[in-house]
């Protein structure tokens, strides 16, 4: 009997041809100005202070929607379709943009078009498909995810710098790396949907494979 597939999909299009060493070269820098997008649309804060002493401050609204559906959730058994639909298309843009920065596509983010980095998951039925009182616990039930993760975060970064040399002096990124750091996307994304954006009480595989 054929395993049932995990409900989050996620896969980055491999990069058949010779990648711009260029911007490989730069693109620690050339990542700044979408990051910053990203982070206004994430949301966030931020403070400083001009010569005089006097304090300034900015700030970002938006980020994924948590403690909203939660309540939903276990209150009225409902997740409003275009909450859903706000956390996956924010978890992609992210998702984008963290791929170019770890070189697995030259093509600059987009803030819209999908491009060769692919996520989804359906749209769950709330009564049917989860636990109203689930997500209570959830980010929880994460905790041996967020451990794991903690070292495979650490081994593809260094995995990312290895292939900075070989893009620059090749052109190419080594399947077998690529491969490596995508499955921990995947990884990250299996573990958001699950404890984050709720759109699953399937407990993630501890796997890098689809």
């Amino acid at each position: 009997m054929d395993e049932v597939p995990y409900p989050v999909q996620f896969s980055v299009d491999y990069p058949d041809r010779p990648l711009n060493r260029l911007t490989t070269f730069f693109r620690i820098f050339m990542v700044i100005p979408i990051a910053i997008v990203l982070g206004f649309v994430s949301g966030g804060a931020w403070q400083w202070t001009n010569g005089n002493g006097a304090m300034g401050s900015a700030a970002g609204a938006g980020g994924l929607l948590f403690l909203a559906p939660l309540v939903m959730i276990l209150f009225r058994q409902k997740y409003p379709r275009w909450w859903f639909d706000w956390n996956l298309e924010l978890q992609r843009f992210s998702n984008r943009v963290g791929a170019y920065l770890a070189l697995l596509d030259d093509r600059y983010p987009a803030t819209d078009d999908h491009q060769s980095v692919h996520l989804d998951y359906p749209y769950p039925d709330a009564v049917r498909d989860l636990n109203r009182w689930l997500p209570l616990v959830k980010w929880f039930l994460a905790i041996p995810h967020y451990v794991v993760l903690f070292f495979l975060d650490i081994a593809a970064i260094v995995v990312v710098i290895v292939a900075w040399f070989v893009i620059v002096f090749t052109g190419q990124y080594p399947r077998g790396m690529f491969d490596f750091v995508v499955g921990v996307g995947r990884w990250h994304n299996r573990v958001v949907a699950y404890a984050f954006t709720l759109a699953t009480d399937r407990y993630p595989p501890f796997r890098l494979a689809p």
